[in-house]
């Protein structure tokens, strides 16, 4: 049924606090994980009076620095599991549905929480927007939550 799931990450130290979901998941439907990282785009900054080359440089180490960083989350976490990575830049909610759509994925799994305090208030629950949006089914796993071993 689920033979692609995107796993989207914000690299902090929630994402492997997922990573037993998506293993679970990955294993009974023998599925290929896709795991997204998606940097922010400082656009806005150039109204700042931040030179445009400035802004391109930083994005650019950026990118290249979470390129790194998703290659050793994917090294020490999803050992033995069929994965694709891939680092964008944009807006976190739409990148993760854009990406949903251009690769067919058939089922998005993702934590509930990733950033705290004014951030969030800020730019909003990602995750919340990408259970509105999404076309497919989304499973948001709250990583701050215990599993009840009493069922």
């Amino acid at each position: 049924m689920f033979k692609k799931i995107l796993f989207p990450v914000d690299l902090s130290d929630v994402s492997p606090q997922v990573v037993p979901v998506v293993r679970e998941m990955a294993s009974r439907f023998d599925a290929q994980v896709h795991v997204l990282f998606v940097a922010r785009v400082f656009e806005h900054l150039g109204s700042l009076y931040v030179p445009r080359p400035s802004i391109r440089k930083f994005e650019s180490e950026i990118l290249e620095g979470a390129e790194k960083k998703l290659d050793e989350f994917v090294t020490e976490e999803l050992e033995g599991v069929d994965v694709v990575s891939r680092v964008v830049s944009g807006d976190p909610a739409e990148e993760i549905l854009r990406y949903a759509d251009g690769s067919q994925v058939d089922l998005i799994i993702m934590g509930t929480h990733g950033r705290k305090g004014l951030e969030r208030v800020i730019f909003g629950s990602v995750a919340e927007r990408v259970v509105k949006g999404a076309s497919i089914p989304v499973l948001t796993v709250n990583p701050y939550k215990e599993a009840n071993s009493e069922a």
